[in-house]
């Protein structure tokens, strides 16, 4: 794939790193839970990102943190589509929303959505896979557990089970050049194996397909600095520039004016 549509943009796999600035629309999410959840907070701070140098606002309407307490899908929605309805009269950057429920995806795309970002890739909800082909949107398909089980060859394990997500969107409809992969930093993998998933980005390319890099501020990170997850920023910025050079092409992140400095200097390096 050579390139993305998405909404009125087109993203050129290869040339730049495009940065994917966080919004959570939450009261509990594990980094900014709550500093957003008002519509006024929200839409302060997604303009905040978009003058930054933000490509794209990922909004969330619940925590994904390990113990969050889960949401009611119409809480979800409420939460999601008044922020996005908002975002699209001001923003004409894309706009994606992060949420494993179909009927969630689908509100999001009538509010004004270009993207799902689905960290169940495809697996949590039988109805998403049709959505994503139905409204012919690109769709982030991310690695993911129930719990952090045993597995017989990290790499292969992962390399696998995201082989198997994409044969669902396939078998949707999903056309291939909607599809990022997201190897799922963080989700069902501890500390180590997700700096194994670090060390070995680059094997994820032979999936064919572009990789999202979801790792800002995550425990991993904090694991090694000894630092609670405000004061991460440094190991963040250490792990999007390896991610860079590894293959990433889309980097999600919480501070996106760091983020964009940093990705801008590792292209002149890496994409030349």
């Amino acid at each position: 794939m050579k390139y993305l549509n998405i909404g009125n943009n087109i993203w050129e796999w290869g040339k730049k790193t495009y940065i994917m600035g966080i919004l959570d629309i939450t009261p509990d999410s594990f980094s900014d839970g709550g500093n957003f959840f008002s519509e006024k907070a929200a839409l302060k701070h997604a303009l905040r990102m978009v003058h930054e140098g933000a490509d794209i606002i990922d909004v969330g309407g619940e925590s994904t943190r390990p113990g969050s307490v889960a949401v009611t899908v119409e809480e979800e929605i409420q939460r999601v589509t008044s922020i996005i309805q908002l975002l699209r009269r001001e923003l004409s950057i894309p706009i994606s929303v992060d949420t494993y429920r179909a009927k969630t995806a689908e509100a999001a795309i009538k509010a004004g959505a270009n993207l799902i970002n689905d960290i169940w890739g495809l697996k949590y909800d039988p109805d998403m896979a049709a959505l994503v082909a139905t409204y012919n949107v690109p769709i982030c398909i991310m690695h993911n557990r129930t719990t952090v089980a045993e597995y017989q060859n990290l790499i292969e394990d992962i390399l696998h089970e995201l082989e198997e997500s994409i044969e669902l969107a396939h078998k949707a409809g999903i056309k291939d050049e909607n599809i990022l992969i997201d190897p799922g930093i963080g989700f069902a993998k501890t500390s180590e194996q997700s700096f194994e998933v670090m060390r070995q980005l680059d094997v994820f390319k032979r999936l064919g397909y572009p990789i999202l890099l979801g790792a800002s501020r995550k425990s991993f990170i904090g694991n090694v600095l000894d630092l609670e997850v405000q004061d991460r920023l440094e190991g963040t910025l250490a792990v999007t520039a390896a991610g860079i050079m590894k293959g990433a092409d889309v980097v999600r992140v919480h501070d996106v004016l760091e983020n964009v400095r940093v990705a801008k200097i590792i292209d002149c390096l890496e994409r030349v």
